[in-house]
């Protein structure tokens, strides 16, 4: 637990923090950083967790240090965060997309039950290949 946590204490991050919480109705800092772990591990809650600190990561860097992306990527929900970071979209819209986008994927998982696995390393290791250092 205590996901975003470290990021709360700086003003930005904490202002989205609290934007999240207006616009989800639900204290969804009080859920990153406390958990239980279940809640948050659920799509509906997961998503706007998660980008709601990859947004907060963003501004907390930026209030230490001048700087901003030349380039932006993400897979998944990241794509919303990568839109953030770009400025093509606002926190709060952005927020609503990936609420939305969570309901919809719960929706369909209720549907049709199944299960998910993880990759983990692969995109690392093709990098080294490609680099010729493996």
């Amino acid at each position: 637990m205590g996901m975003g946590r470290e990021l709360s204490v700086l003003e930005p991050a904490r202002r989205l923090f609290e934007e999240a919480c207006a616009v989800l109705g639900c204290d969804l800092a009080r859920l990153c950083f406390e958990g239980p772990e279940e809640e948050l591990g659920l799509t509906l809650n997961a998503q706007p967790a998660l980008y709601t600190v990859s947004c907060a990561a963003l501004e907390a860097l930026r209030s230490r240090v001048a700087v901003e992306p030349f380039a932006v990527a993400g897979h998944s929900v990241g794509e919303y965060a990568a839109h953030y970071a770009a400025g093509t979209i606002g926190f709060g819209a952005g927020l609503g997309l990936v609420r939305r986008r969570a309901e919809l994927m719960h929706e369909a998982a209720s549907r049709r039950p199944g299960t998910m696995a993880a990759v983990l390393g692969c995109a690392f290791w093709w990098v080294l290949r490609l680099t010729g250092r493996t």
